[in-house]
C-alpha cells in the first residue's frame, strides 16, 4: 500500500489555497494530481486543513470478527490445537469456511503464539 503524501506538502497546499489560489492551480504549483487538489481544497474548505484519512480496514471487521471468542476459547481447551482443526471445527459449527492463514492472522493478532519444539534423541545434549 503507498504511503500518504507528505504533512509538509498538504501544508503547503493549504497556504496557497488559503493565499486565494484555487485547488486546481495549487495541484499543479505542486505537481500534485488534479483530482488530489481538489479533494485537499474540499477538505481544507470543510475542515480547516487537509488530514491523511485511516488506511486500509477498520480494525474489528471482516469475516472472522464475529467468532473471535469461539477461538479463544477452543485455544484455550486445546493449546496443541492446529490451524487445519480450527478450520474444520468453525467450519462444523457455524458453517463458515475460511483459510487457514486468515485463522493464523487472527490469533497473532489476538496474542497467541506458536513456539516449534526440536525432537531431540535421549540422552542428547541440547546445548551443541
Amino acid at each position: 500500500m503507498p504511503a500518504p503524501l507528505p504533512k509538509e506538502l498538504r501544508a503547503r497546499f493549504a497556504r496557497l489555497v488559503g493565499d486565494g489560489l484555487s485547488g486546481r492551480e495549487a495541484s499543479r504549483r505542486l505537481q500534485v494530481s488534479a483530482a488530489t487538489g481538489a479533494r485537499w481544497a474540499r477538505q481544507i474548505r470543510r475542515t480547516g486543513a487537509a488530514t491523511v484519512a485511516p488506511m486500509g480496514r477498520p480494525p474489528g471487521t471482516g469475516k472472522l470478527a464475529a467468532h473471535v471468542a469461539f477461538f479463544q476459547e477452543l485455544v484455550r481447551q486445546d493449546p496443541d490445537i492446529t490451524l487445519f482443526e480450527l478450520r474444520d471445527a468453525l467450519a462444523q459449527a457455524t458453517g463458515v469456511t475460511e483459510h487457514h492463514s486468515a485463522i493464523a492472522g487472527l490469533l497473532k493478532r489476538l496474542g497467541f503464539t506458536h513456539k516449534k519444539s526440536r525432537w531431540l534423541p535421549p540422552n542428547a545434549d541440547p546445548r551443541r
